[in-house]
């Protein structure tokens, strides 16, 4: 399942950032780059400690907890 704008999410792992969020912290995804040219996909979060953050998936995870109508 991919996620989408306005989707709730919970982040799982963020391995490679050199200051990654914190696994377990919420957010809110705001954009989705799904180009087919990446080897991933980007999600813009703004997270609720306030912090603005892509996620790439892979490597990173998440869950998606409330998915926009």
């Amino acid at each position: 399942m991919k996620a989408k704008v306005g989707d709730r999410i919970e982040l799982i792992n963020m391995p490679y950032d050199p200051d990654p969020i914190e696994p377990g912290t919420k957010g809110t995804i705001d954009f989705v780059n799904d180009n087919p040219a990446l080897e991933f996909v980007q999600y813009g979060v703004q997270w609720d400690n306030g912090r603005t953050l892509m996620v790439c998936v892979p490597p990173d995870e998440f869950k998606v907890l409330d998915q926009a109508s």
